[in-house]
């Protein structure tokens, strides 16, 4: 199953070793869903791979084997569609809409630790920030709007002096060397003598 039909090359946004999926009831109300309401959570319906693909514009959520590769589910990721959503009771939860042939079910998604959790929503909201600035770089181009090109290097006659801390104004290679206060003699002892 290829993931487009564009030729553009594919990149790994993030792989996280082990994830787990859940049969997600249907929503019962607007508040959203729960992982609470999943039953046993330490009982997941699978385990295995997460890999965050994208390819030019597109990006997926594969479900994979974790031995074999073997595809389990795929996620076609679009910002603000409803794809993955976050469960309202837990950080490590998730819903995502999984499509094959036309037709989508949510399952759940849920991760071992928050970390990774906190990477999956930092990879998919990062892909789109990237998107977004290309976007932004392509239209000042077709605007004619160049940023202006700094130059720091130094004119002719300019001088560069620095102060570097605890270096000795004269003499290269000498140090300014601290001298240690001598030890307070405790009461009772002569001289250092114990």
């Amino acid at each position: 199953m290829s993931l487009t039909d564009d030729q553009d090359y594919e990149s790994v946004l993030l792989i996280i070793r082990e994830c787990y999926v859940y049969k997600v009831p249907p929503l019962a109300s607007s508040r959203g869903h729960r992982a609470q309401d999943w039953g046993d959570v330490d009982e997941p319906l699978w385990r295995g791979r997460l890999r965050i693909i994208a390819q030019g514009k597109k990006c997926f959520i594969r479900l994979e084997d974790g031995q074999t590769g073997e595809l389990f589910a795929v996620c076609p990721y679009e910002e603000n569609k409803g794809c993955v959503e976050s469960v309202t009771d837990s950080s490590r939860y998730f819903v995502v809409k999984i499509e094959d042939q036309g037709r989508h079910a949510f399952l759940g998604l849920g991760f071992l630790d928050r970390s990774h959790a906190f990477d999956f929503n930092v990879a998919l909201q990062d892909h789109f920030k990237q998107l977004a600035a290309e976007q932004r770089s392509e239209e000042q181009k077709k605007a004619g709007i160049q940023q202006p090109k700094l130059d720091f290097s130094l004119k002719e006659g300019q001088t560069l002096n620095l102060s570097i801390a605890g270096a000795s104004g004269s003499g290269a290679g000498t140090s300014a060397r601290r001298n240690r206060p001598a030890r307070p003699a405790a009461s009772g002892e002569e001289g250092g003598k114990l």
